[in-house]
């Protein structure tokens, strides 16, 4: 299993980035992929997801409205749109497999290097 985020660079706040998430090694169809971020000194949180079987998504509060996520499942990439950077979005992005049981996230892979996104003001 292989999940290898890129497109994390420098924008400025009110700039757009897109990210994304190549998966390999596993059946990217039954799977829910989603996105994470990890600032300096917070919590890792997840951000969105997708699922690859209907398509349902989900989106936390503080990215609704400026984040859109979509995927391809014959390339098997999941990709991030991020509009409206605002610099509180800087983070560290990691995509992994999702599951979201009770208002809790679980990755199911260890975590990659990731993708740096910083917004400056």
């Amino acid at each position: 299993v292989q999940l290898v985020e890129s497109g994390g660079g420098l924008v400025q706040a009110g700039g757009s980035l897109r990210l994304s998430c190549a998966a390999s090694g596993f059946n990217f169809d039954r799977y829910v992929i989603g996105w994470f971020r990890q600032a300096p000194g917070k919590e890792r949180e997840a951000v969105s997801y997708i699922s690859s079987s209907d398509g349902r998504t989900y989106y936390a509060d503080s990215v609704k409205g400026r984040f859109t996520i979509s995927s391809d499942n014959v390339k098997k990439i999941v990709w991030l749109h991020m509009n409206s950077l605002k610099p509180e979005d800087t983070a560290v992005y990691y995509c992994a497999r999702t599951i979201h049981e009770d208002n809790t996230f679980y990755a199911l892979d260890a975590w990659g290097q990731g993708t740096l996104v910083t917004v400056s003001s």
